[in-house]
C-alpha cells in the first residue's frame, strides 16, 4: 500500500505541487516574519551595545506621567543641575556629564521646508564633545548660542553643510535661526543611530529650547573610577539620590532600549502573521478542493484497491500520507522563501532607518513554525477527502459515474449552525460583551462566519451560477461553460469560497473605513463652526505645532471673529492617566464646536479651573465645585476646581484646562487652530494673511473647513491601500485554486472533451468554454465576497456607533470594480487549463479510461 501511494503521488506530482503553493505562500509569511523579527532584534542589540559601550551608569528622572507607545511619546523628566553635585560626592564616581536629550527639534532647510521623520525621533541634544561614540566629520562643536552641529545623515537629507544658516523648530520655542558649525557621525562609520535626527546646541540653549528652562538636565552620564563595578556604582548613586531617579548600567540601557524597539516591531510582526493566517486559511480551501477532486477522480481506483483487500484505515492513511508529503515539501519551500523575504525586509528596514543589519540567521522558532504550520494545515485540509476515500465501496469499481451527486441537507444544516455560532461570537465581540476578550471574539467570529458561509455556499451555487453564467453564455461554448460551472456545486462552492474570503475582507474593511470617513465628515460639518483651520499632517509620534503667538496675532486680523487654539497632553487626573486639552478661549471653543452646557458654565476658565464632559463626570462621580488633582508631563501636581460640565460628542470630550497650564504640557504649543470669521467675510480675504503669520511654522498650513475635512479623512485611504496590497496574497491563492480546479476538471472530463471535439467543437471554442467556466466561478466568488464583506462591515459599523461611526457608507464603485476584476481574474486563471483542453487529442480522449 505504501509503494502504491508513492507511485500514485509521482503520477500526480504537478497537481499536488500546485495545491501546495498556498502553503508555500503562507509559510513564507510566517517564517519571514519570525526571521525579520530575529534579525532586527539582533541588529538593535548590536547597535545599542555599541551606543552604550562607553557608558558605566546613566541617571534619569522618573517621568511624571508614564505613557505607552499607543498613547503618545514619553516626555523626559528634567531634574536640577544641583543633582550633579550629589552624584559627584558618591564614592567611586570618576566623572559626571550632564545631558539634554528630548524629541521635537526639527531642522528647516534653506528652502523653508522642515525635514520630516516617519517614525524615528528628531532629537535636540547638548554638545558634549567627541567620545567613543561621537566623531566629528567636519567643523567643530557649537560654542555660541546661535551655533549648532548636526548628524551627517540629517545634513545629507537637508542638503546643508558647515557654514549654512538654517532654522530650527522646537516644542518649547518658535523658530530660531542657527549657523551650522559642525557635522558629526558615530562610531563604526555610522551617519545616524537608528534613523534618529540629532541637532546639538550649547548646554543652555539646549535646556531652554528642549526643556523650557535652563539649569536642568534629562540625564547624567557617570563614569566609574578604576576598580568600581557599574552595578555597585548604580546602587550607590540610587541610595544617594533617593526616589524620583533611576540609574542603569550601560548594559541595562542597551537591553532596555533594544527591548523598546522590539516591542514596537511586534505590532508590525503581528500584521505579517495575521496576513499569513489569512493566506493559510484560504489555502485550506485550495488543498481541500484538490484532494476532493483527486479522490473523486480515483473512485474506481480506490474501489479496486478495496476489492483486493485494502482496509479503510489504509485508504485514510494513504491520502493523509500524501498530505504530509505535500505539507513537508511546501513547508521546506516556504521556509526557503521566508528566509529570502525576511532578509529582504530586514535590509529594507535597515536602509530606511540606516541601521547596520546583523548577519542573517534562521531562528529555531521559524523552522518549527514553518513545518508545524505547513504540515498541520495540509493535514487538516486533507482529513475530509481521506474519510471520503475510505467510504468508497468495492462495487464502485464497476460503475461509470465517479462523482455521483449527494444531498446537501446535512451540509446546509451544519453551515447554518456554524454561521449562527460565528455571528453570535462576532456580536459579543463587537458589542464589548466578550469578558475582556473582544479582539479574539471578533477575529474568531469572523473566521467561524467564513466557515459557515463556505458550508452554505453549495446550496446557492447552482442557481446563482446559472444566473451569473447567462452574462457570458451568448454562444454555444459560453452555454457549455455555464453548465460546467454549475454541474458540481460542492466543487464550485469550495473554489469560489477561497476568492470569497479575500474579497470579503477587503470589502468589509472598505465599508468600515468609508463609514468612518462619512461619519467624520458629517460630524465635522455639523459641529465645526469654523471657516478656516490651522493644522498639519502628522507623520511621526508628535503632531505638528505652531507658535502660540499666532493665535493672538490672528485674532487681530480684519474679518476674524474668534479663534480657538487646541493643545493636547497626557496627564494623571486623580491618579488616572487620560488625555487633557487646553483652551486659549473657552467661550470660543464652546461656540466654534457647539458645546452644550449641562451644568455650571463654559464662559471662562480661571487659572485653577477646568471643565469636563458629562460622560467622564458621571464615570468619575464629579460635580461642579469638586476639586481634582492633575499631574501634567512636567511640573508639580496642580489642584483644579470643576466649574462646568458639557455634553460629550465624538469630537469633543475629556478635561479642558486653562491655557496657563500648557507650560507644563509635554507639547506646550498649539497643535491646531480654528478660525471663525465675521459674517460675510470670504475665506480668500483672510487666508493669505493667516498663512503669512505661519511663515515660520512650515509643518502647518491654513485650509478651509472642507479641505481640512478632506485631509483628515484621506489618511484612512493609505490604511486601506496597505490592507488591499496585503490581502492581494489571499486573492492570489484563490487564483491558484481556480487554476487547480479547472486543470483537474479538464483532466476529469478528458473523454467528454474528446467527444465534443469529435462532433465539431473547435480548439478556440473549447478554450472559450473553459474561460467562461473560470469567469463564472470567479465572479460567483467575488459576488459572495462583496455580499459577505458588506454585511460584516455594516455590522462592525453599527457596533461602533458609540465610537463615532454614525453613518453607513457602502463603497459601491469599489464593489463593482471587484466584480469586474474577478471576471478578469477568471480569464487569467483559465489560460493554462484552456490551452490544455484545446490540445486534447480527440482519439486518445475518446479511448480514455
Amino acid at each position: 500500500m505504501l509503494r502504491a501511494t508513492f507511485a500514485g503521488m509521482l503520477q500526480r506530482k504537478l497537481r499536488l505541487l500546485l495545491s501546495g503553493l498556498a502553503v508555500v505562500l503562507g509559510v513564507m509569511f510566517v517564517s519571514g516574519a519570525l526571521i525579520l523579527t530575529d534579525t532586527l532584534s539582533r541588529s538593535f542589540d548590536q547597535m545599542f551595545a555599541g551606543v552604550y559601550a562607553e557608558t558605566d551608569v546613566q541617571v534619569h528622572g522618573e517621568p511624571n506621567v508614564a505613557v505607552n507607545e499607543f498613547e503618545g511619546e514619553q516626555v523626559a523628566a528634567p531634574f536640577p543641575a544641583s543633582t550633579i553635585e550629589i552624584v559627584e560626592q558618591v564614592p567611586g564616581v570618576a566623572s559626571v556629564t550632564g545631558q539634554v536629550e528630548a524629541d521635537g527639534a526639527r531642522l528647516i532647510k534653506p528652502d523653508g521646508k522642515a525635514v520630516t521623520s516617519f517614525g524615528p525621533p528628531q532629537l535636540g541634544v547638548n554638545w558634549t564633545g567627541e567620545d567613543g561614540l561621537i566623531e566629528l566629520r567636519e567643523g567643530r562643536g557649537p560654542t555660541a548660542p546661535d551655533e549648532i552641529a548636526i548628524d551627517a545623515a540629517l545634513a545629507r537629507t537637508a542638503g546643508v553643510s558647515v557654514g549654512d544658516r538654517v532654522g530650527v523648530l522646537t516644542l518649547q520655542q518658535p523658530r530660531q535661526d542657527f549657523t551650522i558649525v559642525g557635522i558629526y557621525g558615530f562610531s563604526e562609520g555610522r551617519d545616524t543611530i537608528g534613523g534618529a535626527q540629532f541637532i546639538a546646541f550649547t548646554d543652555e540653549v539646549a535646556q531652554e529650547l528642549m526643556l523650557g528652562e535652563t539649569g536642568v538636565w534629562t540625564a547624567l552620564d557617570v563614569q566609574a573610577a578604576d576598580g568600581v563595578s557599574p552595578e555597585q556604582l548604580r546602587d550607590d548613586i540610587a541610595a544617594a539620590l533617593g526616589e524620583g531617579y533611576r540609574g542603569r548600567t550601560g548594559e541595562e540601557l542597551a537591553t532596555d532600549s533594544a527591548k523598546e524597539l522590539r516591542d514596537g516591531l511586534a505590532f508590525f510582526n503581528y500584521i505579517l502573521l495575521g496576513f499569513a493566517g489569512v493566506a493559510l486559511f484560504v489555502g485550506i480551501f485550495l488543498i481541500l478542493n484538490t484532494f476532493s477532486i483527486m479522490v473523486a477522480q480515483r473512485t474506481r481506483e480506490l474501489a479496486l484497491v478495496r476489492a483486493i483487500g485494502a482496509s479503510r484505515r489504509q485508504l485514510i492513511g494513504s491520502v493523509l500520507l500524501e498530505a504530509v508529503v505535500v505539507g513537508l515539501i511546501a513547508s521546506t519551500l516556504g521556509l526557503a522563501a521566508g528566509i529570502g523575504v525576511g532578509a529582504a525586509l530586514a535590509a529594507l528596514v535597515g536602509g530606511f532607518v540606516e541601521l547596520p543589519i546583523a548577519g542573517l540567521a534562521v531562528p529555531v522558532s521559524a523552522i518549527v513554525a514553518a513545518f508545524a504550520v505547513g504540515t498541520l494545515i495540509t493535514l487538516v485540509a486533507a482529513v475530509l477527502p481521506a474519510l471520503r476515500a475510505s467510504r468508497v465501496p468495492p462495487v464502485a469499481a464497476m460503475q461509470e459515474a465517479a462523482t455521483p451527486d449527494r444531498p446537501l441537507t446535512r451540509l446546509t444544516v451544519a453551515g447554518a449552525l456554524v454561521l449562527a455560532l460565528g455571528g453570535t461570537v462576532l456580536t459579543l465581540g463587537l458589542t464589548g460583551n466578550a469578558a475582556g476578550q473582544e479582539l479574539f471574539a471578533v477575529l474568531g467570529g469572523v473566521l467561524v462566519c467564513f466557515i459557515g458561509v463556505a458550508l452554505l455556499t453549495p446550496l446557492v451555487a447552482r442557481p446563482v451560477v446559472s444566473v451569473v453564467g447567462r452574462l457570458f453564455s451568448w454562444s454555444v461554448p459560453g452555454k457549455l461553460g455555464r453548465l460546467n460551472s454549475g454541474r458540481n456545486p460542492r466543487r464550485t462552492a469550495i473554489t469560489a469560497a477561497a476568492l470569497m474570503v479575500g474579497v470579503a475582507l477587503v470589502t468589509g474593511v472598505g465599508v468600515l473605513l468609508d463609514s468612518a470617513k462619512q461619519s467624520i465628515r458629517g460630524l465635522a460639518e455639523d459641529t465645526l463652526n469654523a471657516e478656516l483651520v490651522i493644522a498639519g499632517s502628522q507623520t511621526g509620534p508628535r503632531p505638528p505645532t505652531f507658535d502660540a503667538a499666532v493665535l493672538e496675532q490672528a485674532a487681530q486680523l480684519p474679518g476674524v471673529a474668534r479663534i480657538a487654539g487646541s493643545y493636547l497632553d497626557m496627564a494623571e487626573v486623580d491618579g488616572e492617566t487620560t488625555y487633557v486639552g487646553a483652551a486659549n478661549d473657552l467661550a470660543a471653543v464652546r461656540d466654534i464646536f457647539g458645546l452644550r452646557t449641562t451644568e455650571g458654565t463654559l464662559d471662562t476658565l480661571g487659572p485653577s479651573e477646568l471643565v469636563v464632559d458629562d460622560e467622564t463626570a458621571t464615570e468619575r462621580g464629579l460635580a461642579v465645585g469638586d476639586r481634582v488633582t492633575v499631574q501634567f508631563s512636567r511640573g508639580e501636581p496642580q489642584t483644579y476646581r470643576l466649574v462646568g460640565v458639557y455634553e460629550a460628542t465624538a469630537i469633543n470630550n475629556g478635561y479642558i484646562v486653562p491655557e496657563a497650564a500648557v507650560a507644563n504640557f509635554g507639547i506646550p504649543q498649539p497643535v491646531m487652530g480654528f478660525v471663525k470669521l465675521t459674517d460675510g467675510t470670504p475665506t480668500t480675504e483672510v487666508e493669505p494673511a493667516l498663512s503669512a503669520l505661519l511663515a515660520d511654522s512650515p509643518e502647518v498650513s491654513v485650509a478651509d473647513r472642507s479641505a481640512f475635512i478632506d485631509e483628515q479623512t484621506s489618511q484612512l485611504d493609505g490604511v486601506f491601500l496597505m490592507i488591499q496590497a496585503l490581502l492581494g496574497l489571499a486573492i492570489l491563492i484563490a487564483v491558484l485554486g481556480i487554476i487547480n480546479t479547472l486543470a483537474l476538471s479538464v483532466l476529469e472530463r478528458t473523454r467528454e472533451l474528446g467527444l465534443l471535439r469529435a462532433v465539431g467543437l473547435s480548439r478556440a471554442a473549447t478554450m472559450r468554454m473553459v474561460t467562461v467556466e473560470a469567469m463564472v466561478i470567479s465572479v460567483f466568488g467575488a459576488l459572495l465576497g462583496v455580499v459577505v464583506g458588506a454585511g460584516l462591515g455594516a455590522a462592525a459599523s453599527q457596533a461602533l456607533r458609540d465610537e463615532g461611526i454614525t453613518q453607513l457608507a457602502l463603497p459601491w464603485a469599489d464593489m463593482g470594480l471587484y466584480l469586474v476584476l474577478a471576471a478578469l481574474v477568471g480569464v487569467i486563471a483559465a489560460v493554462l487549463p484552456a490551452v490544455r483542453a484545446a490540445r486534447t487529442n480527440v482519439l486518445a480522449a475518446i479511448a480514455y479510461e
